[in-house]
């Protein structure tokens, strides 16, 4: 098949969950067929992560276009532009009529047996009209990762804010949801909560993506964990904001318990863009922030423990089922293994009551072979049934499906105003005057 996928960003460097995910999935589609990649790129990406994109993909397209980093002043300043957007902030920004020129080019001057657009944000510059059948491909169900935010969140400004957020991308998600001729979930409890939430907006069951792992690319070490280390691990892209609030809430409220009882205890936070928050955790004794690592792999292997304190989030965690590639043992949040087909006390030990949440972390620091057991039972559960070659087949599978499809009649941008109260119309055309080169 013709391939046409557009995404928000490029997949190199493979330093996010989505990306990995996409990457590895599209590597085995790849050799199959044809897939003309749409995306923007960050003005300062490399040319080396551009062409190296052709490792899955027959043609890469990007659109240059850079965010302020989180916690700068550019930030809060073009977060505050978008107060009055009927659109949610994280999908607003990502307007563009230079991607919009870019897709209705590809869209009349080619053949496309298929679009995918992979995550919500791209679809934001789509059309009403496409000449193929359409597939979204959902990493999360956006709306309850906001919906967590603000429950989470301190302060009355900070949880009206959110919850605005939050209605705004319940109403987005629908309306998107509803125009393609097909949706992707990465997990089956995604799949129930699309059918909780939208239940007369999506034409065709959800079919679900499985998580999958390159276990031969993440292994044990020999012992898998150091008998004697204190040592614990959490590792993501730490500019996602539920991956921040995760470390602020287990360096406030969990390791000051663990270190009651193991007070040389330490903790390693790995991943690209650490925000300001999490950047003066580090300020702390025995808690070092890395930033941007090429290789996560050292950091994982010489851990005893590898936390996921999770409040917030959507989808399925690759963290988890990484760390059990390489034999780790995991204490988890029910967020944090939301998804993922795991058992307590099995796979992993889950607990989201800080103190419980601290005993557990203690005693697989104390008890080495209660942290062997699950090492081993880890490992085995995601080599037997979750390696990545027998996923990318059973979407591969889908998609031919949904190519089948009669493409679906002529629907108005995901963002206008039919789409949102009345009071907002004005403001929510995107193709149109309201379409902001980014």
């Amino acid at each position: 098949m013709r391939i046409l996928w557009l995404k928000s960003d490029l997949l190199l460097p493979l330093d996010k969950g989505g990306r990995l995910r996409t990457w590895h999935l599209m590597r085995h589609l790849a050799a199959r067929h044809a897939i003309t990649y749409l995306a923007f790129a960050d003005s300062d990406q490399s040319a080396i992560d551009i062409e190296g994109m052709r490792q899955v993909c027959a043609e890469v397209i990007a659109i240059p276009r850079h965010d302020p980093p989180k916690g700068s002043w550019r930030f809060y300043l073009d977060a505050a532009t978008h107060l009055a957007d009927p659109l949610p902030y994280a999908v607003g920004k990502y307007r563009s009529r230079r991607f919009v020129r870019r897709l209705r080019g590809l869209l009349d001057t080619r053949t496309f047996d298929l679009l995918v657009c992979d995550f919500l944000f791209p679809a934001v510059n789509l059309p009403g009209a496409l000449p193929c059948p359409a597939v979204i491909f959902t990493h999360n169900v956006e709306s309850e990762i906001w919906r967590r935010h603000a429950e989470t969140k301190t302060g009355r400004a900070n949880r009206l804010l959110y919850a605005l957020q939050y209605r705004r991308m319940l109403r987005y998600e629908r309306a998107v949801l509803a125009r393609f001729d097909g949706v992707l979930a990465v997990a089956d409890t995604d799949r129930q909560t699309f059918a909780r939430l939208y239940p007369d907006a999506i034409p065709r069951p959800v079919h679900v993506v499985p998580t999958g792992v390159d276990t031969e690319y993440f292994t044990p070490g020999s012992p898998s964990s150091p008998t004697t280390s204190l040592s614990i691990v959490f590792t993501g892209s730490m500019d996602w904001l539920p991956n921040e609030d995760a470390m602020l809430f287990f360096c406030r409220e969990m390791l000051p318990l663990v270190r009651r009882e193991a007070p040389d205890v330490t903790l390693s936070i790995v991943g690209r863009a650490p925000t300001p928050a999490v950047s003066a955790l580090a300020r702390q004794p025995g808690i070092t922030v890395t930033g941007r690592v090429d290789d996560v792999r050292p950091y994982v292997r010489d851990a005893a423990v590898y936390v996921v304190p999770l409040r917030i989030g959507g989808g399925t965690r690759l963290k988890i089922f990484e760390a059990m590639a390489m034999a780790k043992a995991v204490v988890s949040t029910g967020v944090g293994a939301e998804g993922l087909s795991v058992t307590n006390g099995q796979h992993l030990l889950l607990a989201d009551e800080p103190r419980t949440f601290a005993r557990a972390v203690v005693r697989l620091l104390r008890d080495v072979q209660r942290r062997r057991e699950l090492e081993n039972a880890a490992r085995a559960l995601v080599v037997g049934h979750y390696d990545w070659s027998g996923v990318a087949g059973a979407l591969d599978e889908a998609l031919i499906r949904f190519a089948r499809v009669r493409p679906r009649a002529a629907a108005p941008d995901v963002s206008v105003a039919q789409t949102l109260p009345s009071g907002l119309a004005a403001t929510a055309q995107v193709a149109g005057a309201g379409t902001r080169d980014r």
